[in-house]
This record gives structure tokens, C-alpha cells and sequence, in this order.
């Protein structure tokens, strides 16, 4: 799998450059085959020209000193390939030019001995690779339709064989080429579509890691937005309550001392409830408010310590059969609760009363607080985070939640949350 072939480019020698490749478990570069060591290639080098070399010794004809010669003339490719030949093959320098000069000085060098000795042409076994390594498909071929006929032609100039010497040699010489180009060929396309695949591989893992890194985003990103939202509701609202608490005490001190100490006591409530929710947001666990403890129970101490801040009226009507609910539709409505409380503190008025009320229905659950302060025109942006954060509660679990008011007449918050869903 090279990157030195791209499936745009169809014309390709057989490069042993690497491209992407394929990772083991571990995540390390797993080299291609021809990468791991050369001494095979040397190897099958060495043993053709042996051979070729033994054969041309022991052919019958021409004589020993002409076979003598062509096997001297035919010793001069170990050289060249030492010096020239193996630097390039191991470079992976497909396609340039000292490549081509390394390829026309070899079959320089294996004409004369293959024409001199019909015996000394087993040697193209060794030489055909190395042009598809180094050359594109179509000069490869021109090269390999040069070393396979070229000789055979000369040969048959030279000694004017019988006519049998010379179809036999030339049947093999055909036989040669179309199986060097056939094979070649075959062998291109194949490692064509192994580094195509070897791309794929390497778009698909980088594709996972962005995939994974966008995930681990997101994640993160909703974990923030979540532990926002727990602390505009329970942290932000218990300190506000604190705050408010703390001016009426102020303004209460010399005047009302009885009334002073109450609030006291009650900013002292207020904190160690604050605590524990504090405590249970850091935990993961359940809200303090619902900790051994039913919705409509929570619920209604919710009430209870608006009126109890506030001094106005906190009614609670539960209807349905009461039952428990996955937890986090119980904190959905825990939560909805706490932040219209706290908007109907801010907002509404001092005298506002609140109706709280929870009905359970058969698939559905729903809240609806109603107070009857200032209201306001839901149409104008909301500056804060609560309704924004109460609305992507109530999504989440395949919900809506819906906001009414108007200027004078109150508000009311609406959450409906099916239950089959939420399970």
C-alpha cells in the first residue's frame, strides 16, 4: 500500500512505497510486507543470476569462449544493480529519472550476453519486476516487450538457427512477455487497491477519532449545560432566597426583633438545605428534596418554604394516583418547581400567591404553578437562564413546557411529560 499510488493515476508500477497502513490494537504502524526487510528481493536476485549464469555455462552451443564471454559481460549487472539498482528499488524512487537511467543501463547490459546465449534469458525473471517497481505501467511494458524480444530477434541474427530453434524461442519469448505483462498488471492493480483501501482505512480512523473527539465535546458540553442548570436551580436560587432574606432581616433589626430572629432562623434553614443540595449535585445522586421522600412531599415543602420566605399563599393540589416515577422526570418536576418559585419571588410581587398544581395521568404527568403577580410579555427575550434551562428539562425527556403571562395578569408554567418516554 503506497502513497507513491493514488487510485487517480491507473498507470502504476509496482512501487514498494508505503502509504497509509493499516494499525495494529496497540495503535503502531503496521509496515507493508516489503517494507519489513529487502534481503528476500536480494535473495531471489541472487538466485536467478546464478542460475542464469549456471545455465549459460552448460548450454550446448555456442562455443566456451563465447559463453565464457557473455557470462563475464553478464556479471557486470551484479555491480550496477549494488550500486545503482538496490539504492533506488529501497528508495521507493518510482518514476524518476535516475530510475529510468538505472533501467536503460541494466537492459543495456542483458542484451549482449542474451543475445550472444539463448540461456543467459532466464535472467528476465529477475529484471521484468524491477521495471514495474520503477517505471509506470505502459513504459514498464515497453521495457519488458524490449527484454523479451529484443534478444530472441538478435539471437536469431547472429547464429541463423534452424527454423524449429527459432519458433521455439520465440514461442517462449511471447509466452515470457505475456505473462510478465499479465502478472505485472495484475500485481499493480491489486497494490492500486490496497492503498485505495489503505486510504479508506485511514479516512475511517481519522473519521472515529473526529467522531470520538466531537463526542467527548458534546458530552462535555452537555454535562456543563446540565451541572448549569442544577446550579441556577438549587445553588443560585438557595443564595437569592439567602440574599433576600438577609435585607428583610436588616430592615427588621430595632424595629421587629421577633420577626428578625425568625428570618435568621430561617436563613439558617435555608443554607443547610442549600448544603445538602451542594452535597447531593456533587455526589450525583437525587435531589435533598426528594431523598426518602415522594414528589408530592417535595413538592409541597417547596410550597411551604416560598410562603414561609414570602408570606404569601402557596397552594398544592395533587390529583391522580400517586405513584412512583423514574427519577428523572421526578427531578424534571422538582426542578420546574424550585424555578418558577424563585421567578414568582423576583418577579411576581410580594403578594403574590402561588397554586401549585401535580396531576397524574395515565401516560402523562403534569405541573402547572400558577402565581398572580406582575406577569410579564413572554414575546420579549428573557435575559435570564431559568426558562430557557426549564424548557430543555422538559425536552429531554420528550416533554414541553410551556409559559403564559401578560403584564398584570400573572403566570403560568405548564410541563407535560409522557411517561412511556421518559421509561
Amino acid at each position: 500500500m503506497s502513497a507513491d499510488l493514488p487510485l487517480e493515476e491507473p498507470e502504476r508500477g509496482l512501487s514498494v512505497a508505503s502509504g497509509p497502513v493499516a494499525k495494529d490494537v496497540s495503535g503502531a504502524r503496521s509496515p507493508d510486507v516489503w517494507e519489513r526487510s529487502f534481503a528476500p528481493w536480494d535473495c531471489y536476485f541472487a538466485v536467478v543470476w546464478v542460475a542464469t549464469v549456471l545455465f549459460a555455462l552448460a548450454a550446448e552451443s555456442p562455443g566456451p569462449g563465447v559463453r565464457a564471454a557473455a557470462a563475464g559481460l553478464f556479471a557486470l549487472l551484479v555491480p550496477w544493480y549494488v550500486a545503482a539498482g538496490r539504492p533506488l528499488l529501497c528508495a521507493q524512487a518510482y518514476g524518476e529519472r535516475a530510475s529510468v537511467r538505472y533501467l536503460v543501463v541494466l537492459v543495456g547490459l542483458f542484451l549482449p550476453p542474451a543475445v550472444l546465449v539463448g540461456e543467459t534469458r532466464l535472467a528476465t525473471f529477475a529484471l521484468v519486476p524491477q521495471c514495474f517497481m520503477l517505471l509506470p505501467v505502459r513504459h514498464a511494458l515497453t521495457a519488458v516487450t524490449v527484454i523479451n524480444i529484443v534478444p530472441v530477434a538478435g539471437w536469431a541474427a547472429l547464429w541463423r538457427p534452424d527454423a524449429h530453434d527459432v519458433y521455439y524461442n520465440s514461442v517462449f519469448a511471447a509466452v515470457t512477455l505475456v505473462f510478465s505483462a499479465v502478472v505485472g498488471s495484475w500485481i499493480i492493480r491489486i497494490i492500486e487497491q490496497s492503498a485505495g483501501r489503505a486510504e479508506l482505512v485511514a479516512e475511517l480512523d481519522a473519521s472515529r477519532e473526529a467522531v470520538s473527539r466531537l463526542s467527548a465535546e458534546r458530552g462535555a458540553l452537555a454535562e456543563r449545560e446540565r451541572f448549569a442548570r442544577e446550579i441556577h436551580d438549587t445553588l443560585a436560587q438557595g443564595f437569592t432566597s439567602l440574599l433576600m432574606l438577609a435585607q428583610v432581616v436588616e430592615a427588621e433589626i430595632g424595629t421587629d426583633d421577633e420577626r428578625a430572629r425568625g428570618h435568621c432562623a430561617l436563613m439558617a434553614r435555608t443554607a443547610r438545605e442549600n448544603l445538602a443540595e451542594a452535597r447531593a449535585l456533587v455526589a450525583g445522586g437525587a435531589p435533598a428534596d426528594l431523598h426518602d421522600s415522594s414528589l408530592p412531599d417535595a413538592v409541597r415543602r417547596l410550597a411551604a418554604r416560598h410562603a414561609e420566605q414570602t408570606g404569601a399563599g402557596a397552594a398544592v393540589e395533587v390529583t391522580g394516583t400517586v405513584r412512583g416515577l423514574p427519577a428523572a422526570v421526578e427531578v424534571v418536576v422538582l426542578r420546574t418547581c424550585q424555578e418558577a418559585l424563585a421567578n414568582a419571588r423576583r418577579h411576581a410581587g410580594p403578594a403574590a400567591d402561588v397554586a401549585l398544581g401535580l396531576d397524574y395521568g395515565t401516560g402523562l404527568l403534569r405541573l402547572r404553578v400558577r402565581d398572580t403577580g406582575r406577569g410579564f410579555d413572554p414575546e420579549r427575550p428573557a435575559a435570564g437562564y431559568g426558562l430557557a434551562g426549564l424548557r430543555a428539562r422538559a425536552a429531554e425527556m420528550g416533554g414541553e413546557a410551556r409559559v403564559e403571562s401578560a403584564p398584570g395578569r400573572g403566570t403560568t408554567v405548564t410541563v407535560r411529560l409522557p411517561l412511556e418516554a421518559a421509561r
